[in-house]
């Protein structure tokens, strides 16, 4: 990782994070919030903490050493307070906390938020000038607001994307990787909340966020919509092909595959036909040029795929080193973590968890060149005292909430 040059503060530096919130969308928008300076305070169940933590014990994701892999990357940075909020004490710990709060993420229902005591009225009534964000499956209104939603079923399913990518005849939809969806609401979240904060810095007026998985997907998946609408049919994302045989994938001699996004191919086609040894392409009427090589399709793309099926990758990666035109290998996800790119970029962060040493994916933005300093998950309810402790609270007082379970 690079080193870190000297620089101003952080840019989320004494801004104050309170997060009411499970699993991975909202908790993820925060931890993008710690990792540029906030800080977050995590309010967790007092007895059975995030549900997110509970994925690890029963083996649905994986562990190095202790570390519970997808809670260190969701929710590094942070503090853990244990409160029950549905005792009224605990809910005014918590409004109390909303008093000091220049922000609330949750992704809580409605009618969850309500009898919690910790709606948008409500905490708006208490801090006028909070950012009050709210992380949904399917949007703040409509027949489907207050329905739950993961993001296999909100982002990916009911976007079209799940359909898009599915070839037809398949016995079933194409899963979705791991919190896939959740990685990129949350950052549109955390996006929302720093325009938020950017605004109230002009006006000192609060806000209300609101960001949807399904929202996120419509955004993400916004070209082949459109595409579909103006074709009025489904445009082809799994079996489309492409009218420029320099713009998809080929198959090398080991089963590797080099993808070519030559989009600019009358720019590109020469240099290539030199790089894969065959400079007698460039003068073949058939490929001259676009119009050419878009009518002759099936004669270029059979060309190309013999040419790359000759040779290994580890060819076709020395040959193709100073190619100018846009290229990539296909890379394992274990490839991609090791990727030199990812190393001198400080995109994945070694964080020690209390002697564990693990890698987290850090926030896929950079200020100054800086890469974002990260620091370990907290422990279920670890700073519950601490935070007391800050509100004024002694201990005889600590101690009394915490036999009554309210911490």
């Amino acid at each position: 990782m690079p080193d870190r040059p000297a620089g101003p503060a952080p840019v989320f530096d004494g801004v104050r994070v309170l997060e009411v919130a499970q699993w991975t969308f909202a908790p993820a928008a925060a931890a993008v919030l710690a990792d540029f300076g906030a800080s977050v305070i995590k309010i967790e169940d007092p007895v059975t903490g995030d549900p997110q933590r509970a994925l690890a014990t029963s083996g649905v994701v994986p562990k190095v050493g202790d570390v519970n892999l997808v809670t260190a990357q969701t929710n590094r940075g942070k503090r853990s307070v244990g409160l029950n909020l549905r005792d009224p004490r605990g809910r005014e710990l918590l409004l109390e906390l909303v008093d000091r709060a220049d922000v609330l993420v949750t992704n809580f229902r409605g009618p969850a938020r309500v009898k919690l005591g910790f709606d948008e009225d409500t905490v708006r009534a208490r801090n006028p000038r909070i950012v009050y964000a709210r992380a949904t499956g399917q949007g703040a209104r409509g027949p489907d607001a207050d329905r739950g939603g993961y993001d296999f079923t909100s982002f990916w399913m009911r976007s079209g994307i799940a359909s898009a990518l599915t070839a037809p005849g398949a016995d079933r939809p194409l899963p979705q990787p791991p919190a896939f969806g959740d990685k990129a609401g949350a950052m549109n979240l955390a996006f929302g909340i720093a325009a938020a904060l950017f605004r109230r810095e002009r006006t000192g007026e609060g806000a209300c966020v609101d960001v949807s998985l399904l929202g996120s997907a419509l955004w993400q998946h916004s070209s082949a919509i459109l595409y579909s609408w103006g074709l009025g049919r489904e445009f082809p994302v799994a079996t489309g092909r492409s009218a420029n045989p320099i713009g998809r994938g080929y198959r090398t001699a080991d089963g590797r595959w080099i993808a070519l996004m030559m989009i600019e191919s009358d720019r590109w086609w020469p240099d290539l036909c030199r790089h894969i040894d065959r400079p007698d392409l460039i003068a073949d009427e058939r490929f001259a040029d676009a119009a050419a090589r878009a009518a002759n399709h099936d004669a270029c793309t059979a060309v190309l795929e013999d040419v790359f099926a000759a040779l290994p990758l580890a060819e076709w990666e020395r040959r193709f080193a100073d190619l100018a035109g846009p290229w990539a290998v296909q890379r394992t996800m274990l490839e991609a973590a090791d990727d030199p790119q990812v190393t001198e970029n400080g995109y994945a962060v070694p964080v020690d968890h209390d002697g564990t040493a693990v890698r987290l994916m850090s926030a896929p933005v950079q200020f100054d060149e800086r890469v974002p300093e990260l620091s370990r998950a907290p422990e279920h309810a670890e700073h519950s005292e601490e935070v007391l402790l800050e509100l004024g609270y002694g201990w005889d007082a600590i101690t009394a909430l915490k036999e009554s379970g309210v911490v």
